[in-house]
């Protein structure tokens, strides 16, 4: 990286904050002269240097120094580099899916970020849809949390829906797939049912009418783990995972807000694609470990005749140093190691707020990071240093 160039941005930096630039506001800039994070570590001992020498300098010097270089600086747009959306007709419909485990973290506000940035480029609505429907999971206090970091994060732009205040619709789109012969109950065990998968066999409970052991289903007349809705794909599909994968389930755990109400409750696939089609969604980010949740919910868009909606793919970003298991915090907390969720030593939402960080340094981190599929390692220091820098601008 030319020293010209990390000159110049530290002498900005500097003059914008009383005489005194930081690295992380530096490396910032420097991404639009095509650093990239795998560089950072390179680099770093040379913008220290330079910021030694600018901090050194009288405001009045760095001023005078900056007007030889303020050429070689560029100017951050808003949301600069993110790529445009396939497809667009108008306004898009988004959403981030979050568990009822915990409240936010950075992992999910790097993610949801880039959501709520395409809604405020093309304008639309973003969903937050918190899936609730696998109660032994579902921590109570995650709904006012998630409530809560959602406000801040998307700037009381976004609308939060619950799922399992949605039983009614999932019923009634169980309704419409059984009417089309698309799903049938399984009653064979999971063991015989691998082994159906392993030789691309169909089961015979395929056969059977659905309808009435859906009947049995909701009725009570199975126990736990006796029956499952499965949607009927091929058996012989080139993807084990696609074949005659399970819709719902019957869990007699107790719900934290429904109780036990339900015993049947939908799994992911089926009420995501549900609620996907029930708010019109039109283009969906999510991480790559997805792709095969993708395939099954195009299944039952095609099965409803339904127009899919585009789809992104993200790499991870994973931490080397730092626990991101809302589960682990949650533990951790229950065991006194922190003082709550908002204890400064925890990457969550609550804990960043405490400390000073705004919601547009999460945004402009986002853009950074963009739709890549590509997985990266960051430990917390590089993490932390790179939001700072977002933090200041």
């Amino acid at each position: 990286m030319d020293k010209k160039i990390i000159m110049a941005y530290a002498l900005k930096n500097a003059i914008e904050h009383d005489g005194k630039g930081v690295a992380g506001s530096v490396v910032a800039g420097l991404f639009n002269h095509g650093l990239k994070k795998e560089m950072i570590k390179g680099v770093m001992v040379e913008i220290n240097e330079v910021l030694k020498e600018v901090n050194g300098m009288d405001i009045e010097e760095q001023k005078e120094e900056f007007e030889k270089v303020k050429s070689l600086v560029g100017h951050r747009f808003e949301r600069e580099g993110l790529p445009e959306l396939d497809d667009v007709k108008g306004k898009v419909v988004m959403r981030f899916a979050p568990s009822a485990s915990g409240p936010f973290h950075i992992g999910h506000a790097l993610t949801a970020s880039l959501s709520f940035l395409y809604v405020k480029k093309y304008g639309g609505k973003l969903y937050v849809r918190i899936e609730d429907t696998n109660p032994e999971n579902c921590f109570k206090d995650s709904y006012k949390l998630i409530e809560k970091d959602s406000d801040w994060l998307f700037d009381g732009n976004a609308k939060v829906i619950i799922q399992s205040s949605r039983m009614k619709v999932y019923y009634n789109y169980i309704d419409k797939l059984l009417r089309k012969n698309a799903v049938y109950v399984c009653l064979c065990s999971q063991k015989k049912f691998k082994e159906f998968v392993m030789k691309k066999k169909n089961c015979g409970c395929r056969e059977v009418d659905g309808r009435e052991r859906w009947k049995k289903m909701l009725n009570g007349e199975y126990k736990e783990g006796e029956a499952v809705l499965r949607f009927k794909s091929l058996m012989n599909h080139k993807n084990p995972a696609m074949r005659d994968f399970p819709l719902a389930r019957i869990n007699e755990s107790k719900h934290p807000l429904q109780g036990l109400k339900y015993k049947v409750w939908p799994l992911m696939n089926l009420a995501v694609a549900v609620d996907d089609i029930e708010m019109k969604m039109t283009h969906i980010i999510r991480g790559k470990d997805h792709r095969d949740n993708a395939l099954r919910q195009e299944m039952i868009y095609k099965v409803l005749e339904k127009n899919y909606p585009e789809n992104y793919f993200l790499g991870r970003v994973h931490f080397k140093d730092m626990e991101l298991s809302t589960g682990g915090m949650r533990k951790d907390i229950e065991a006194g190691k922190y003082s709550g969720w908002d204890d400064v030593k925890l990457p969550t939402l609550i804990s960043l707020r405490k400390r000073g960080y705004k919601p547009s340094a999460f945004w402009k981190f986002a853009e950074q990071i963009g739709l890549n599929e590509v997985d990266k390692v960051m430990d917390k220091k590089e993490f932390f240093l790179l939001l700072d820098g977002f933090n200041r601008e």
